[in-house]
């Protein structure tokens, strides 16, 4: 997978708060972290996790700000940034440092191949909802509840007044599965109210699809659909994630989902970006997006697996690289217009 192509774009760094475990590193590092970093240098780059902290800015010289990551210098033509909100509860004190270094970087000319402004939009479920509207396949129908000092005054209960149970309830800004339950009354639902109030968390609720409902991952590359992801919740389980237990394999793109991926695909011209959906034996129902979706093998591992995972990253990270050098060439073109302007 050796590629000799001359690029401008040395490191792509991913801009990540510094909270995992020992134990949680050394797991992401086997599944996927390891891959990034192979693939990246078999195609002349490196891919580097930095936390918001190992970035500092000298904007001294107003409108020629100098960039140093890790105490060595960057430039927006040799470095692009990966700026992906992640907001787990032990990363909650991170997540206005996350927002304010997206919009330093934006500001400071360099390329955000996941624009910042789509954070809130992809990592809040009913904002990413709303966001889609008129998709062609339909999103799963969404109540959003905010816990605070004020729970017990019960100002949300005019949003379940059309819910009909079980609902499945999860935080509307974390991942991996973390946080998913199954309330089957309203009493339950209450009860994860009040605990969700204890981390001043906010929840949305879902009706519940029913046993045996999958997910498929469509990881799109520049637009197109370039590998499916089917994740399954273990026996008696409700919660496709592997971190509960579920299981994954890549497969086909299923028919029915083809020409809505062109949709969403429209809708949110990136150069990678996961889409999911979840099917429920009888039909198709839109759940999230995810512009940095970990990108992992087959579960068991499997050499077919493999190959499709080693095969996205390198799809991903080109396309990164193409993205960013369409963003240098319409910067320099947009440069020489204003110089035009005004003569110079």
């Amino acid at each position: 997978m050796k590629d000799t192509e001359m690029t401008e774009l040395r490191t792509m760094f991913w801009v990540f708060p510094d909270r995992e475990s020992t134990r949680a590193r050394a797991d992401y590092q086997s599944k996927f972290w390891g891959d990034y970093e192979d693939v990246a240098r078999d195609l002349g780059m490196e891919w580097v996790q930095v936390p918001m902290d190992a970035i500092a800015v000298d904007g001294l010289d107003n409108g020629r700000p100098r960039i140093f990551v890790n105490g060595q210098r960057v430039t927006a033509e040799d470095s692009l940034f990966v700026t992906s909100l992640y907001s787990l509860p032990y990363q909650a004190m991170d997540v206005f440092n996350q927002y304010a270094m997206y919009a330093v970087l934006e500001q400071a000319g360099c390329y955000l191949p996941h624009p910042p402004y789509l954070s809130a939009i992809v990592n809040d479920k009913l904002a990413t909802n709303l966001f889609f509207a008129g998709s062609p396949i339909p999103p799963i129908p969404t109540v959003r509840i905010g816990t605070g000092r004020d729970l017990g005054y019960k100002h949300y209960e005019p949003v379940l007044e059309n819910l009909t149970y079980p609902v499945i309830v999860k935080p509307t800004g974390w991942c991996a599965g973390w946080g998913i339950c199954l309330a089957h009354d309203v009493e339950d639902l209450r009860g994860l109210l009040s605990l969700a109030q204890g981390g001043d968390t906010t929840v949305v609720a879902q009706p519940y699809l029913g046993d045996g409902t999958v997910d498929y991952r469509i990881y799109l590359v520049d637009g197109r659909p370039h590998s499916v992801l089917k994740r399954a919740p273990r026996d008696g389980g409700y919660v496709a994630n592997s971190g509960r237990g579920g299981t994954r394999e890549y497969v086909d793109l299923p028919p029915e989902l083809d020409q809505a991926i062109a949709w969403f695909a429209e809708r949110l011209p990136l150069p990678f970006l996961c889409v999911d959906f979840l099917y429920d034996g009888e039909r198709y129902w839109f759940s999230e997006v995810e512009p940095d979706g970990a990108i992992a093998g087959s579960d068991p591992a499997t050499a077919d697996g493999t190959a499709v995972q080693l095969s996205t990253i390198e799809a991903r990270f080109r396309a990164y690289r193409d993205g960013h050098a369409r963003f240098l060439a319409e910067r320099a073109a947009t440069q020489l217009r204003d110089d035009q302007k005004v003569g110079v």
